[in-house]
């Protein structure tokens, strides 16, 4: 129970690390790190744990690769294009520090029912940041008119960092619509489940982040013709006359990407355009830099490239790329992939009547999709108040699935022992009966 109570800490406090009081001299920083020691001691501390201790996480390989491609480009940049180095080691630390959550919540020697309620504790906290997030809105009566100070960021910040939150809330959204499409026989969850949909949904919407508006109808799209592809086609299109009820802000957001300029010609807005640039600017950067310019140099050097300085890549891959060089894509590429078959583990571990481990299956599916989404249009994979929590659900989902195939084989081979005939028993226990009765009691030979 101690160790339950450790490991749902981290859980509760990651995402809200902003909320932490800076004047009691206990930095959002600090206390991470003290959070983690403690998890790693309290992981060290109590018995091995037999259910991973001789196999290799699934993440292992490439997360590997992509820590020791991130050093690399940590020492690149030291030697070509020296810098602050705190912030260099800080950028490092990112990249290592919060993956290494994967590693610890996969070992929580927690048992099936321990991990799954360490499952649903992650998605009660999104669900808290999301009512957060409405909250926020409320309060800066983002329903009722738009502007960039008016977005939501919930426990993630002031209206700067709106986009995190949308990511963040976008790539848990698919798991409580999973489990309102896909869990039969539990009404209760269902129901509540759903109305998990309907706060996270608008909790989004008051992010006024176009990307996880996207990210989020394409996860539920793709949800809904995994279960009814007829009903999918006729929700898309009761849908379309539906629009018109969404917030005008929301429309005006949204058709925001598109503008026209005094002489009438459609133009992109400052936002998408300025990404373009970027982008084409790194891809330059890269040709210049074939093994990328070093880890944290992007900023410093894309004002060489673009009319943009000091700005971030607003893409993992394109930063990974201009930074990392080839291997930093191939490793991020191989730890999404890797999560997908994850997700396909997890799907098959159970058979077809075991609806919570295909809900759980078919909603981490999509939220790997929607984070691979989410660092298309932004770069949030090495930051840890939207990637702790996803990191942490990866570990938890791998140790449900090894439960999963543990309890299955250990019924196989229950299945499989033989099984001893009335007679049999009253012969074993009665050996003089075949005295009696003659070849009715018999025992068989083995």
């Amino acid at each position: 129970m101690l160790l339950r109570l450790l490991l749902a800490i981290p859980i509760v406090l990651m995402p809200n690390l902003l909320y932490v009081p800076l004047d009691t001299g206990v930095t959002a920083l600090n206390l991470a790190n003290l959070l983690f020691i403690a998890l790693v001691l309290a992981l060290l501390l109590t018995p091995r744990d037999q259910l991973t201790s001789h196999t290799i996480g699934v993440l292992t390989p490439p997360l590997i690769l992509l820590f020791l491609t991130v050093t690399i480009a940590y020492f690149v940049a030291q030697t070509t294009l020296p810098g602050d180095q705190l912030e260099d080691i800080i950028k490092l630390k990112n990249y290592v520090f919060y993956p290494l959550l994967y590693f610890a919540y996969r070992r929580c020697k927690q048992d099936l029912r321990g991990t799954r309620q360490l499952i649903f504790l992650v998605l009660a906290v999104v669900l808290v940041a999301a009512l957060d997030t409405i909250r926020q809105g409320l309060a800066n009566d983002a329903f009722t008119s738009y502007s960039d100070t008016s977005r939501s960021a919930g426990p993630f910040g002031d209206h700067r960092f709106a986009n995190r939150a949308g990511v963040f809330l976008a790539m848990f959204l698919p798991m409580f619509a999973a489990f309102a499409l896909f869990l039969r026989g539990h009404k209760v969850w269902s129901t509540i489940a759903i109305g998990a949909c309907v706060i996270v949904s608008v909790a989004i919407m008051v992010t006024y982040s176009r990307q996880s508006y996207l990210i989020a109808i394409i996860a539920i799209a793709l949800l809904l013709i995994r279960r009814h592809v007829v009903l999918a086609i006729v929700l898309a299109v009761a849908a379309i006359p539906a629009i018109a009820l969404l917030p005008t802000t929301v429309t005006q957001r949204v058709t925001g990407t598109q503008q026209y300029s005094a002489s009438g010609h459609s133009e992109l807005d400052v936002s998408t355009a300025s990404r373009f640039e970027i982008w084409g600017g790194a891809i330059r950067m890269w040709q210049d830099h074939p093994t990328g310019v070093g880890l944290n140099r992007f900023p410093r050097k894309i004002g060489e490239y673009s009319s943009y300085s000091d700005y971030d890549a607003h893409n993992m891959y394109v930063l990974l790329l201009a930074e990392c060089g080839p291997l930093g894509v191939i490793a991020l590429l191989w730890v999404l992939w890797r999560m997908l078959r994850l997700a396909l583990a997890l799907r098959r571990s159970g058979d077809e009547s075991d609806s919570e481990v295909k809900a759980l299956g078919m909603g981490f599916t999509l939220a790997v999709i929607a984070m691979a989404m989410g660092n298309l249009y932004g770069s949030p994979f090495y930051e840890g108040l939207v990637m702790a929590s996803f990191w942490i659900m990866c570990g938890l989902v791998e140790r449900y699935t090894l439960l999963k195939r543990q309890a299955a084989t250990a019924i196989a081979k229950a299945s499989d022992m033989p099984r001893v005939g009335v007679a049999e028993a009253i012969a074993g226990r009665y050996p003089l009966s075949e005295r009696i009765l003659p070849g009715r009691y018999r025992i068989s030979p083995k």
